[in-house]
Parts: structure tokens; sequence; C-alpha cells
């Protein structure tokens, strides 16, 4: 294989993709762009950008990502497409504006997946999958090719399937363990066996995608690369089906830190990793847990005195990366009440983000609004308010005006004041459990009740007791009002949506009405 092939481990990023695949992580188009933007700052390789034939939106939401991401000092943008001429296609036309582009195809190859999922036999199936791979080649000279459930397949019968592939214009071969059902001694040996006995894999990139059904997705795609793999396939904070994907911040980190044992690393910028991070998260409503590795707020916390006087006196006795190096020393923001628009506009562009004139009129008027309450501004409270502006969908319903009663031997209430369609403004007061609960009642009083809250999370983006509160909220639409708007029987739905907000402000009450307004406004 070529020197250039081989000089780095490439990072193919499936957040969009695999990763939105995981129940509740579906984002709109807006978010899925300002993702996309975040995984050029941190210098992925590639961005699986999603699944164009899937729904009209997501094709929509592909070409998007091509026409702006895809640039031609940026990430390669891909596609996926199951193996038939339609999807490949609809991944074609989508992926087509990118100055780097991938078509992504995948047929299964296990015994189980051929005969009860596909009804195909192997003949059939080596059939399709020559077919198809030509035809994706015949549109795009880089074409990457999944033997579905390869860690199930039989070994000689997967040999049988790469070579055809690579016979048939197959640039990349990606290795999925898509159960997650394989130990890194298997993994390595079948990445191993792959390189060494299909003719022509020296010629090709060989790719992991492993699952995490058994806690063991990294490990895998660790062995793989030792094995001589030469990308992984990952997602931020591992999302995805299931258990997940392997994470793409803790692959990256492991090749970082543990250079002199793998003799390898990637290209990723890892000071973007804790923001690339936070931006997924709020996206997608799944919050990050304290003890997630490299990410997790604990991940350079010491609570043991034995630690804390080592760290002290010595901070590698302890912690074998730092905290700047992924980005989690949280800079703070030299900016106060008093500052101006374009010094705001500069820091911010400093921070690399880049917003459009409407963008950045929101994201300073909630500076200035944050400003005013707090006298430390941190980097992670701007990113936060990016973050929340990424979220900001199509203002069906605004919040103009909360007031809460609480306390103890208190009956909570809440007053909001909402402006609605045809800036129609509404006032509704509401009881409940508690001063979220009243103020979500009295949203609903005046919005109906589109919907079930299924997840309220608070996190605190810096320290301190005037910390600005970031609230997410989950509302699965009823089963039965989202069968009939597409026209099918309730009964038959198996899985109502779920659509995220996500609010930020320094009230957390304020904050978690803001966000149950901007799931609803989702919702509708």
């Amino acid at each position: 294989m070529d020197s250039h092939v081989t000089d780095h481990v490439r990072i193919f990023d499936t957040t969009l993709r695999d990763g939105e695949q995981a129940p509740g992580c579906t984002m709109t188009k807006d978010e899925k762009l300002e993702v996309a933007r975040q995984l050029g700052r941190l210098g992925v390789d590639i961005i699986e950008a999603g699944f164009p034939a899937a729904s009209p939106g997501d094709w929509d939401a592909v070409n998007a990502i091509a026409h702006e991401v895809g640039t031609a000092d940026g990430p390669m943008i891909c596609g996926l497409a199951r193996a038939n001429k339609d999807d490949i296609d609809k991944c074609w036309t989508a992926i087509e504006p990118a100055a780097k582009k991938r078509i992504h195809t995948f047929m299964s190859t296990s015994d189980i997946h051929l005969e009860h999922q596909f009804r195909k036999s192997r003949g059939e199936a080596l059939e399709l999958i020559g077919e198809m791979v030509t035809y994706a080649r015949s549109l795009c000279d880089d074409v990457e090719f999944s033997p579905m459930d390869a860690g199930r397949s039989d070994p000689q019968f997967l040999k049988e399937v790469l070579k055809v592939a690579i016979e048939c214009g197959a640039t990349t071969l990606n290795i999925p363990d898509t159960v997650g059902y394989t130990t890194p001694e298997e993994y390595y040996a079948m990445i191993d066996g792959i390189r060494r006995n299909v003719p022509g894999a020296d010629k090709v990139i060989i790719s992991t995608h492993c699952h995490d059904d058994l806690g063991m997705a990294v490990a895998n795609s660790l062995a793989g690369v030792r094995a001589g793999a030469r990308q992984i396939e990952c997602t931020i904070n591992g999302i995805g089906e299931r258990a997940g994907n392997a994470s793409l911040e803790e692959v990256v980190m492991a090749l970082h830190t543990r250079k002199e044992f793998f003799g390898i690393e990637t290209q990723i910028n890892t000071r973007e990793l804790a923001r690339a991070s936070r931006l997924v998260s709020a996206c997608t409503g799944v919050h990050v847990p304290p003890n997630k590795a490299i990410v997790g707020a604990n991940a350079f916390a010491h609570e043991s005195g034995i630690h804390q006087d080592g760290v002290l006196k010595k901070r590698e006795t302890y912690e074998i990366m730092s905290a700047e190096t992924v980005g989690l020393d949280g800079n703070a923001l030299v900016l106060g009440k008093h500052s101006g628009r374009h010094a705001f506009r500069t820091h911010i562009e400093a921070l690399g983000y880049t917003l459009s004139d409407d963008e950045f009129r929101h994201v300073f008027t909630r500076f200035k609004e944050l400003a005013d309450k707090k006298k430390l501004v941190d980097d992670r409270d701007i990113e936060a308010l990016i973050a929340g502006e990424a979220q900001r969908t199509i203002a069906i319903y605004t919040l103009d005006y909360v007031q809460v009663f609480c306390g103890t031997d208190v009956i909570p209430t809440a007053t909001v004041r909402m402006r609605g369609p045809g800036d129609e403004i509404k006032t509704e007061s509401a009881q409940g459990t508690g001063p979220v609960d009243a103020v979500c009642q009295a949203i609903n009083k005046i919005v109906g009740e589109p919907g079930e809250l299924v997840e309220f999370a608070v996190n605190a983006i810096t320290e301190g007791i005037n910390a600005t509160a970031e609230v997410t909220i989950r509302v699965q639409e009823y089963g039965t009002r989202a069968a009939e708007a597409e026209g099918g029987k309730p009964e038959r739905r198996r899985q109502p949506p779920v659509f995220s907000g996500y609010g930020v402000n320094t009230d957390t009450v304020v904050a978690a009405g803001e966000a149950y307004v901007g799931a609803l406004n989702k919702l509708f």
C-alpha cells in the first residue's frame, strides 16, 4: 500500500448517520449542519452525513452538508446506500456538490441475516454485491463497501465477498461488528486474516466499525488498527444503535496517548473534542455520564487524598493526559456586559465559530442578558449559547414571560405568557408537582398536549452557585396523533418519535420552559 495511505489512521465519523439512528437522537437539518461544521473543525477525514434514501429530509441534510462543509480543504462527505440502484442514485445526487465524496454501500453476509432478513442465498448476495459496487464506482471514484454482520459471517465466504468488492472497484473495505459480538482477539484475527488472504487487500483501506453491545467497541477498533486497519468508524460520545458505536474521543486519545505502542496516530485536532462532545450532547439531548472517558465531568477530577497529593506534587503521577489537550481547560472570556458587538464577534470567530448575521444577533442578545446576571462569562457559556442557537427551530411558539410561585408547604404554581401563530399572545396559569412541572402544565394549556415529556435533564455548564443552567427536555409524540399524521393506524406504530429541546439560562426554571417550548416547536 502507498505510504500516503498508511501515514495516519483515518477517522470516519458516523455521528450524523449511525449515531442519529439511536432512539431519541434525531437531529434537525440545522443541527446536523452545526455538528458537521464542528466535525470539520475537529479535523475528521470523512463525515458520513446520513442515509439519503431514508427520507427527503435526510437527502436535504446530506446535500446541505456537501455544499457547505464539503470544501476542497474540508472533510470527505459520504452517504450510505443499500445495495440497490435507487439508493445509490439518491446517495450520489446528495453528495455530488462536495469536493471530496464517497458512496458507502452495504450488504449482509452472515447466514442469519441472509436467511431471515434478506431472503437471499450466498450466491445471490455475491452477485448483487458485485453489480452494486460496480455501479457505485461508475458514479464515484471513492466507494466503500461493508459486509454487514461480518463478525458472525463465515470467514471463507467473507473473503470471497471482499475479493469481489475489490475487483469491482471498492477503495475501502469496512468490516462491521454490527451486533457488538466479537472480542478484541477475534477482531484482530479477522482484520489480520483479511489483509493476508484477500487478493488486493493491500491496495485498499481496511476499516473498523464496532458496536458496543458487550462494551468492547473501542478495544475492538484499536485491535483492528494493530492488525493493519487504517480507518476507524466512530461517533462523538459513542452514540448509536442500541449500546452505541466506538467513541471517537476515546479511540483518538488512545492513539494519541499511546502512540509509541500503536506506532500511528490520527490527524484530529484534539482540543476540539470537548466542544464536539458538548454540541452533540446538546443537539441530541443525550447527556454524557460524569465518568465517561475523555469528556466526562470527572475525567480529570481527583477526590482520593493519595491521588490529590500526587497530582499536586506532579500532575503526571495520576494523569496520563491533560484536560487542555482535549479542550476542557474552560478558558475565561474577558468580556462583560459593556463589551461591544465587534469584540464579541472577534472572540467567537477565534473560538472557531462562524455565525450568520441573524444567528449572531440572537447569540449576542443572549450574551448581554447573561453578562447582566454573571460577573464572569466563561467560553463554555458562550458555546452553550451557540449550541442553543443551533437548536433554535422555526418559532411557532415563543416564551415571553415566566413566573413561578413555589416553596415549602406551597402548591407550585406557574404563569406563562406565550406568543403563538399569527402573533397571538396567550397567558395561562397551572399547578404542578414542582416548578418545572407547573411551567410545562401552563404551556400545555396554551398549545394542547401533543406529547409526553419523557426526559428532563439539568446540567451546570460552569462551576459555582451562579452557574448557567443547561436544560434538555425530550418529548415523545403520542402514538395516536403520530400515526394519524402519517395516515396509518395507531396500533401499527411501534415507537412514536421523540423530539429534544434545549434551553440555557441562569434561571433553571426559565431554561426548562425554553427547552420544553423548543421540543414542542420541533414536534409541530
